[in-house]
């Protein structure tokens, strides 16, 4: 005669089922222990912390090279033309800052439509540097002492030109734009050093010709 048994799962007390179900939600929850993260903190520690601006222009320089994406040497010289294409057009964007704002292009205009002594400092530079050969290999003859005397006549004579089409183009840059801050040292030095360089080698190139009425 057989006898009916019950399950072991009915033998179990109440206390062996609350039992299982602690350790059952133990189990569950290992390996979670807090709440899941959202994305963007995900991302962000992934990441790591955002890193401070640069400091210097060497700096930030350094770190758009590491930032660019690698290109192959033609992709930069492409780019390099590109680039001097348009800082030699005038663009804001690639000029030199100290080439940047509407009153350094209007001075440039007023300079650039203008022909006047300083554009020979070039030009004289090499004849001195000339002249200086001249007179070591034939010694007898003073050629270096009436070219450096004329030289310097003319360096005097630059100098004032300088002096006075500076002081001319801050007038006229004051006038043009009165809100603008326009100092009269920076405009001098600016004028001399656009001035002293040859037309063609001049950065950006002229939009004017020499000659031209530049508008007041």
């Amino acid at each position: 005669m057989r006898f009916l048994r019950r399950n072991s799962a009915d033998d179990a007390t109440p206390a062996d089922n609350e039992a299982v179900d602690v350790d059952a939600g133990a189990h569950a929850n290992v390996g979670k222990g807090r709440p899941t993260p959202k994305r963007r903190e995900a991302e962000g520690r992934r990441r790591g912390p955002v890193p401070p601006p640069p400091r210097t222009q060497r700096e930030a320089m350094r770190r758009n090279r590491e930032l660019r994406p690698k290109m192959t040497r033609e992709e930069r010289s492409s780019e390099q033309r590109e680039r001097r294409e348009k800082m030699m057009s005038g663009d804001e964007r690639y000029l030199m800052p100290k080439d940047r704002g509407p009153v350094k292009a209007y001075v440039r205009d007023i300079i650039d439509s203008r022909r006047n002594l300083m554009g020979l400092f070039m030009p004289m530079a090499i004849l001195v540097l000339a002249s200086y050969f001249v007179s070591q290999a034939l010694p007898t003859l003073p050629v270096q002492e009436y070219v450096m005397l004329a030289c310097l006549v003319f360096l005097l004579a630059m100098v004032v030109e300088a002096i006075m089409l500076g002081r001319l183009a801050t007038r006229l840059a004051r006038t043009k734009f009165p809100k603008e801050s326009v100092g009269t040292a920076g405009l001098i030095w600016y004028t001399f050093t656009r001035a002293s360089q040859v037309r063609r080698l001049r950065v950006p190139r002229p939009r004017v010709r020499p000659g031209q009425a530049v508008e007041a």
